[in-house]
């Protein structure tokens, strides 16, 4: 059997010996939008809980909130169409008065280059900001029933009509991406992000968990506070191409959205597996160390006690956050780093280094990427080769069950408690 995992913009082969027990994880068969410019138009006519564009008021101001580039978001494709209509609606509206805010919560602000990569060039002439959470100004518009505060870019929070576009993917500890998340944690300030993923140590804060999920209901009741109109939210498929798009109020759109990613994400087994080989899929789902977590915390979703997981991810920008190197480095095995993480206020960053020690705490963990080994012995993990490393564990154990996963960061386990 040979397979081709997704590993940055490229694949590594694998080959397994047919005599192995071997499952293969990858999103269910979906067919792909035949006019994702048609299906958008469609939903703004038809939104979810809200009265289209053209039965509403006319907006003095707009701000639309959009990933970076670490989301496979197709903004070049679906932005210009939304424009369109945005302009069509409301001709009084100028460019000078839509402001379009690049959000990526405490990632590196998008600087002019990466703005270019993920931006159309056509925006009619809107404002363009890049939100940093540490330095761009921000608003305080409220507390949440959880006591967290709702700090989100003022450039985002004073526009009349405020609208978040995003995709609906698997999250470890929301439940789900999209509806307002876009905002709230991609726009917010680094201390309101915090507040809120303090919440993952809850015990129903785990991915495919939207009903109970105090991460995620906090993000929605944040929405309210913000006064967020409105939201697109699409689902992808392994190719990253649209399978669908929802329009209309943003906690109605993300159930919606979330629907259809678990019929096309969600999996299941039967026993656990003795090696998990699991690729995150590619760029930019493996665009850092710090992305790439994700795709482990799947892994070990189906791995059995003491199982060996491999890591396919790439990382051409590295570790992708200093703050959560800094931390890791510190310690020498996983249990002291949990121990410590345990003791001590909640941090960003950090809290990337306590997901990665639950797993290692656990399985064995080998990473094939293109960060140097030292730099991952830094980071509690072991450097392999894929095949090499597979071959290895096989040859110890050549009855051992073995799960592929090839698009780990958005697969995720519905039946099966998370760690």
């Amino acid at each position: 059997m040979r397979l081709h995992l997704r590993y940055g913009r490229e694949t590594l082969p694998l080959w397994l010996q047919d005599t192995c027990h071997v499952d293969i994880f990858e999103p269910n068969t979906t067919t792909a939008l035949d006019d994702p410019i048609y299906a958008i138009k469609a939903a703004l006519d038809a939104p979810l809980g809200c009265q289209a564009f053209n039965h509403q008021k006319t907006p003095r101001s707009v701000a639309i909130a959009v990933p970076d580039k670490t989301r496979p978001f197709p903004l070049k494709l679906l932005l210009p169409p939304f424009l369109d209509r945005l302009f069509a609606t409301w001709p009084s509206l100028e460019g000078k008065d839509v402001c379009i805010v690049v959000g990526g919560g405490l990632h590196p602000p998008a600087d002019a280059e990466q703005l270019n990569q993920i931006l159309p060039e056509n925006l009619y002439g809107c404002r363009v900001v890049s939100h940093d959470a540490v330095h761009s100004p921000v608003l305080r518009v409220g507390v949440t029933s959880r006591g967290n505060p709702v700090e989100i870019n003022a450039d985002y929070i004073q526009a009349d009509m405020k609208i978040v576009l995003g995709m609906v993917d698997a999250h470890q500890f929301v439940g789900f991406t999209g509806g307002a998340k876009g905002a709230i944690i991609g726009c917010g300030s680094a201390a309101a992000i915090a507040a809120n993923h303090r919440l993952l140590r809850e015990s129903a804060s785990v991915i495919g968990n939207i009903e109970n999920n105090p991460a995620r209901l906090d993000i929605n009741e944040a929405g309210d506070l913000a006064g967020i109109n409105f939201a697109v939210n699409v689902v992808l498929d392994k190719a990253k191409q649209p399978v669908a798009i929802f329009a209309g109020l943003p906690s109605l759109v993300m159930s919606e959205a979330s629907r259809v990613t678990a019929k096309v994400y969600g999996m299941s087994f039967g026993d656990p597996y003795d090696i998990v080989v699991a690729s995150c899929g590619g760029s930019p789902k493996d665009i850092c160390l710090y992305q790439a977590q994700k795709g482990l915390a799947t892994a070990a979703q189906c791995a059995a006690a003491g199982a060996k997981i491999l890591l396919v991810a790439k990382c051409e920008e590295g570790v992708g956050d200093e703050r959560y190197y800094e931390y890791v480095r510190r310690f020498s095995d996983a249990q002291a780093l949990m121990s410590d993480f345990k003791t001590k206020p909640f941090v960003v960053g950090p809290h990337k280094a306590f997901l990665f020690a639950r797993a290692l705490a656990k399985f064995t963990v080998v990473v094939q990427s293109e960060i140097p080994a030292a730099t991952l012995a830094d980071c509690l993990l072991t450097y392999g080769r894929l095949q090499e490393t597979v071959d290895k564990w096989l040859a110890e154990k050549p009855n051992a069950r073995v799960a592929v996963i090839t698009n780990a960061n958005s697969t995720f386990f519905g039946e099966t408690p998370p760690l």
